[in-house]
């Protein structure tokens, strides 16, 4: 099959191939490839089996440009591929909370209407937090109309010598390329996930946390013996979530986290995704540069704030 070969796997092509009457062609991701034929996923998802024989041209195009997000709907879809071990809701405002295990999984998300005035839905996430003996916390986007309301309700910023989290994006076909390294995909965090991911003991709320999605996975990296990068990747719709990324700190700079990136990637691909996202907090340089490397660009950012 001229122009391609298993290492375009997850980059777009264009493929013009016999059919009766004539010739046509089929753009799109591909899927697999081998000497018998090969697979294209188009955008709308659909597969296109084109066998070796039916191929008269194929080759290697340039990804599609990154289109603009709906910051609304990526703001709830980022919640929806990592829950919370126990959540509520007032009205469309999701309360979560995970044992005081992170702040994602112990913040109110104002997403959509909360069915009532700000000032009163704030009352009911503050009782909901003191229930549980927890800080009352709220997720917001900077910049939004809720983080406007939130300060004229005597909410303050909860970390103020932290940095913003970056929400980073950008379309499938950027990133899945083939990784450098083998990369394990499991359905279950083993053991020796769980010991790369934390230092020391796995908090008690993280495995309902890590493994209540509907559809996750756990990325693995071995080498010399044991497992030294590991990442989470969980499918919400067309978009695929990447979290729990952390490589042992005598192995980085090898390009680890990029190969776990995109053996994620290519696990999503046939799984019907189209587009991927992460959150990278600003003051982590070295990973930003290498997610801005892979295509990611910002959607928006976040902070977190409290009662005064």
């Amino acid at each position: 099959m001229s122009g391609l070969n298993v290492r375009d796997i997850g980059h777009r092509v264009v493929v013009r191939h016999r059919i009766p009457g004539g010739l046509t062609d089929v753009i799109g991701v591909l899927q697999s490839w081998d000497p018998s034929g090969l697979v294209v996923r188009h955008a709308d998802s659909s597969l296109h089996q084109v066998g070796s024989a039916d191929v008269a041209a194929a080759k290697r195009i340039p990804e599609m440009p990154l289109r603009p997000v709906d910051v609304e709907q990526l703001f709830l879809t980022t919640a929806l591929g990592r829950p919370a071990a126990e959540t509520a809701y007032v009205g469309q405002w999701l309360l979560r909370a995970s044992s005081g295990w992170t702040g994602r999984g112990n913040s109110l998300l104002p997403a959509g209407n909360p069915g009532m005035p700000v000032a009163d839905a704030l009352k009911h996430a503050e009782a909901f937090y003191d229930e549980r003996g927890l800080p009352p916390l709220a997720l917001v986007r900077v910049g939004s109309p809720e983080a406007a309301e939130f300060l004229t309700q005597e909410w303050i910023d909860a970390r103020p010598d932290q940095s913003d989290t970056f929400v980073l994006h950008t379309t499938l076909d950027h990133v899945n390329a083939s990784p450098q390294y083998d990369v394990l995909i499991a359905e279950h965090p083993s053991n020796a996930w769980y010991a790369a991911a934390f230092d020391g003991p796995v908090p008690e709320a993280a495995p309902a946390v890590m493994e209540g999605a509907p559809k996750a996975v756990f990325a693995s990296i071995t080498l010399d013996g044991r497992t030294v990068a590991v990442g989470r990747g969980s499918m919400t719709g067309h978009w695929l979530g990447v979290d729990a990324v952390r490589v042992d700190p005598s192995y980085r700079r090898r390009g680890l986290g990029t190969a776990l990136v995109q053996g994620l990637a290519r696990w999503s691909g046939p799984l019907g995704g189209r587009r991927t996202y992460l959150e990278v907090v600003e003051e982590n340089t070295a990973a930003m540069v290498t997610y801005r490397r892979l295509g990611y660009a910002e959607a928006y950012r976040y902070r977190y704030l409290t009662k005064r």
